[in-house]
């Protein structure tokens, strides 16, 4: 069994720092000062694992639930958490096994047992909630329970499912709080966790003391932390500039970033190589005005990557020309080979072509976060530009909003951000255009299916490359989205605090039990 799992490698992520100010890597403990306030603009849109699959929520269950296996810091294979062991069962992928730790509990006190696992991911397929996880385990067939052993019985070879069970999705919960069928309601949480949730008020805080039941990979908590929700990066820099808070992430505004310097006083900052993406994606349903493929190729042939990343960003993301972002392995670039340059004319072909009268009145749909609006504003100026396209930004406050908005097809376009669950690039695609996709957007084909399955059956995840590669060229040429840039991400804290350097490394996991007062 362990000669196949150690097989089961992650692709090359690699994970630069630029680190200010000389980290303390041996601090005292909390020394009765309270919490250590962290501020983000990430927005929690559940704290049931089964209705969220968002960056702002997974953050929050990384520290007050605990799944199978997780990733350490810097590295791309999952290890045990909540399990002491796991491993396909056989040479076939197609069975998973774990075991539970012995002393495993609840922040309450209750043992874990193998139902309390078997329940957290049968609900999950059950609840099949347009904003869950569902999608992530679309290979999951069956989960059984005996004693402290958990099987996972798949439909096809997956060999990146160990990376997904170490992932928020996995989250395990208390089978007697939280419903079979139905998502649970209100702000109470029950996890295992290295924190338990105290006080938390939706969109404003989130209080957390340390679980001293906690066993498990992650660094036992010493302090509380305060996490403060902002509603835009505008007003989570008035908090860092008033001392509202000591460590902010996700998201400062660009201008802020791009002046990062060794040279600011009381500020520390990390820009770790991570991995999130921000792409257009396309509403491909009958009816929309991207439904036929022309419409959304016209889009790729015109935008403007670099324009974007300069003027909008301070240059402080990166052009993308795949789903699949530098540094991971198996990325191409398939929208540069097809369009290297912005290319109205070529839009213009291609739209009278296919006889699709111009200029084409698109809705562009966009959470009001960061610089998703000016970054929609230039968008529109691009597309307008060619005189082939009339855009209406429909911008919408609310995240959950956004979410149902585009999950009920009312704009034919929409702006969103994805940060990888694990550092594969099976990630950046089976849930983007696969069956069944988080997107929501009535994509749908079979060669694509066909080849992300083929793709995950690879034990040994290089020999996927050729896959991957054809798979992005698929994508390219449908473009039911299209990739505009890839970012580093970026910490930022108070000379005060210790560990944030550890904070996150682009993988969408927050590790608040590094933090620390000096």
């Amino acid at each position: 069994m362990r000669s196949v799992r150690s097989k089961i490698i992650a692709a090359g992520l690699v994970l630069g720092t630029a680190a200010v100010g000389g980290w303390q890597l041996l601090p005292a403990d909390g020394n009765g000062r309270g919490a250590v306030r962290v501020g983000t603009s990430d927005v929690v849109s559940s704290l049931d694992p089964a209705g969220a699959y968002d960056a702002g929520s997974w953050a929050l269950f990384s520290n007050v639930y605990q799944s199978l296996m997780t990733l350490k810091p810097g590295s791309g294979t999952p290890v045990p958490d909540a399990a002491s062991s796991c491993a396909f069962v056989g040479q076939k992928l197609t069975t998973y096994q774990c075991e539970l730790r012995p002393d495993v509990k609840f922040a309450g006190g209750r043992a874990i047992t193998a139902e309390d696992v078997k329940h957290s991911f049968d609900r999950i397929k059950a609840i099949n909630s347009d904003q869950g996880p569902a999608p992530l385990f679309n290979t999951l067939e069956s989960v059984t329970a005996e004693g402290r052993t958990v099987t996972f019985n798949l439909s096809a070879r997956d060999a990146t499912f160990p990376f997904k069970i170490a992932t928020g999705a996995a989250s395990i919960v208390d089978k007697d709080k939280y419903p079979a069928k139905a998502l649970r309601e209100g702000t109470k949480v029950d996890g295992s966790g290295p924190y338990a949730l105290g006080e938390y008020k939706p969109g404003t805080s989130a209080e957390l003391t340390p679980n001293d039941t906690y066993t498990g990979q992650a660094k036992p908590a010493r302090t509380p932390v305060t996490v403060k929700y902002f509603k835009d990066s505008a007003q989570l820099d008035r908090a860092w500039n008033d001392r509202q808070i000591e460590v902010a992430h996700r998201e400062m505004p660009p201008a802020v970033l791009a002046a990062l310097s060794p040279a600011l006083k009381d500020t520390r900052y990390q820009a770790s190589g991570g991995s999130e993406i921000r792409s257009v994606v396309f509403n491909v349903r009958p009816g929309s005005a991207t439904a036929p493929p022309a419409v959304r190729q016209a889009v790729a042939a015109t935008l403007d990557r670099s324009k974007v990343a300069a003027t909008v960003y301070s240059g402080t993301v990166t052009p993308l020309y795949s789903l699949v972002p530098a540094g991971i392995g198996g990325h191409s670039t398939p929208f540069f080979d097809a369009y290297p340059t912005p290319n109205g004319a070529a839009a213009a072909k291609l739209l009278k072509d296919a006889r699709i009268a111009t200029p084409v009145p698109l809705t562009l749909g966009v959470n009001l976060r960061g610089a998703n609006l000016p970054e929609a504003e230039e968008i529109k100026r691009q597309l307008e530009a060619t005189g082939l396209f009339q855009l209406t930004i429909k911008p919408v406050e609310q995240w959950a909003d956004f979410q149902k908005g585009y999950a009920a097809g009312e704009f034919d376009a929409y702006t969103i951000g994805w940060i990888a669950d694990f550092p594969d690039a099976d990630n950046f695609l089976a849930p983007l255009v696969g069956a069944d996709s988080s997107m929501n957007n009535g994509f749908s084909d079979k060669r694509v299916d066909e080849l992300i399955t083929r793709t995950q059956s690879h034990a040994e995840r290089g020999d996927a490359s050729a896959d991957f590669r054809e798979l992005q060229k698929l994508v390219a040429q449908q473009a039911p989205m299209v990739p505009i840039w890839q970012k580093k991400d970026y910490v930022m804290s108070r000379e005060a605090v210790t560990g944030a350097q550890y904070l996150s490394d682009g993988t969408g996991v927050w590790r608040l039990s590094e933090l620390n007062w000096l």
